[in-house]
């Protein structure tokens, strides 16, 4: 048969419907959907930017070195998902944190930095902690000592310590001690101090002053004789618990803190502490109690995971509403640092928008490195609300991070996600190829005038962390 006679018996026919995979400009997916046809945008980057120092490290640690780096993660991944935190304590922070033992020195989420540089809720809660501490009669005189540097400011990341938002801590400040036996890693939160008019949400008010003093001279010791009558506790497994009941355990605490409480009641209950009254009334409005507890344990973890050496997993995240500071794990990784990112998909109070915000600050983010937080969202409403209203939305944040980790959590199992376990392990190497970082829900402080908390979203980590400390990796691994 002629070609021309095969085209008269099979004349080519063009589809009616054309269902287009766009993996160019978005532009030309949009030009597709106008005509009312259906298209999907591939959400495709170059690995890396296309900067060829990044592209040539990213082949040499996913090929030479990916086996070593492998074996690395591996075991990282197994502290950061089988290790069994217990809070064994509360105590003063001067009786386990030795540098609050001598000067004075006050601790602040995110990475070290001087009270003039500091942003305006940060400021405010140094002032808080500085009265609080007897040093200073009001916060403009507490503001004179942080300025004259006759009281110091430090990181509290760099001494085991982690603190929530824009948390600043002194020596007399009550702390959860939580003690990794199997590592032998001790690491510390200040009690959580609620919500409302209180100092870690920017304010020097005196009402959050006084909060602090209650705190001190009440609730922190009437919390250690629960604690000590009842003996060590898991944390991690209240937080398995309050997964499964709809907590982030990050910016929703509720069912944890419920789970806590009931397990120290009856201690509570048998108390003698004259102001016992009191701290219950101030334990039933607070429901954020366990995310200080929960940020402790996951600290344990990473310093135990950041004992490997030579792994791509990120064992650090934090913010000091700044600057962000980000570090792998290994004994010899730097810190690498870029400024603190805004909240996005933010949900704001009454009133409130994009422009009273301060950007993202706390230490908190260690917790999307161990499986919570962000990567729990696809099973909390409250993270639904914030990024769309959907339970579908919120899912969307576990699957990104599910992309560039290296393992998936064996205790935070999520009902509504096929009862899989949350995404455990950041993967440096992932992030870069693929741009995608970590999301980390949060809250939102306002930026000026200390009003507190306005509004709660999801902070996205600057992918200049990750491609400096991909770089550092290989810089190390090739002996440099």
């Amino acid at each position: 048969m002629t070609a021309a006679a095969y085209e008269t018996d099979h004349p080519v026919r063009l589809p009616d419907e054309v269902s287009v995979l766009n993996a160019g400009l978005p532009l030309f997916a949009q030009a597709i959907a106008d005509q009312g046809r259906a298209v999907a945008q591939l959400d495709w980057r170059i690995p890396g930017g296309g900067d060829p120092e990044v592209v040539a490290a990213l082949r040499r640690l996913s090929g030479p070195r990916a086996a070593a780096v492998d074996a690395a993660n591996a075991e990282v991944y197994r502290r950061l998902d089988r290790g069994v935190p217990e809070a064994v304590a509360i105590r003063p922070a001067a009786e386990v944190i030795p540098a609050l033992a001598g000067d004075r020195l006050i601790l602040h989420s995110g990475p070290a930095i001087d009270y003039a540089d500091a942003c305006d809720p940060l400021q405010r809660s140094m002032g808080a902690a500085v009265c609080a501490e007897g040093w200073a009669a009001d916060p403009g005189q507490a503001g004179q000592l942080l300025a004259a540097g006759q009281v110091r400011t430090g990181s509290a990341n760099e001494h085991q310590t982690v603190v929530p938002m824009a948390t600043a801590m002194g020596p007399r400040t009550p702390v959860w001690v939580v003690e990794l036996a199997e590592a032998g890693v001790r690491a510390y939160a200040p009690l959580g101090q609620g919500s409302g008019d209180v100092a870690w949400f920017g304010k020097d008010s005196p009402g959050a002053i006084e909060r602090l003093i209650l705190l001190r001279d009440a609730a922190g010791p009437v919390l250690a004789d629960a604690l000590a009558a009842t003996g060590p506790l898991n944390v991690l497994s209240f937080a398995a618990q309050a997964v499964a009941m709809g907590d982030d355990v990050h910016v929703r605490t509720q069912a944890a803190t419920n789970l806590l409480l009931r397990t120290l009641l009856p201690a509570l209950v048998r108390g003698t502490h004259p102001r016992r009254g009191e701290v219950a009334d101030f334990l039933s409005a607070n429901y954020l109690l366990f995310l200080s507890l929960a940020m402790a344990a996951a600290r344990t973890l990473t310093l135990w995971a950041g004992q490997v050496e030579g792994s791509s997993v990120v064992t650090g995240m934090t913010r000091n509403g700044t600057g962000f500071a980000g570090w792998l794990a290994g004994p010899g990784a730097s810190w690498l640092y870029a400024p603190s990112p805004l909240v996005g998909d933010a949900l704001y109070q009454p009133g409130r928008s994009e422009k009273d915000a301060a950007p993202d600050i706390g230490d908190s983010s260690v917790l999307e490195l161990i499986g919570l937080g962000g990567a729990c969202a696809a099973g909390s409403p409250a993270v639904a609300q914030l990024v769309g209203g959907t339970m579908a939305d919120a899912a969307r944040l576990t699957e990104q991070l599910d992309l560039v980790c290296v393992g998936r959590s064996t205790r935070f199992t999520l009902p509504v996600w096929g009862m899989r376990g949350s995404p455990v392990g950041v993967d440096v190497r992932k992030v870069v190829e693929l741009g995608i970082t970590p999301k980390v829900t949060t809250g939102i402080l306002h930026n000026a005038d200390g009003s507190g908390q306005v509004g709660a979203g999801v902070a996205v980590a600057p992918i200049e962390v990750f491609t400096q400390a991909l770089l550092d990796l290989d810089t190390r691994l090739a002996g440099g």
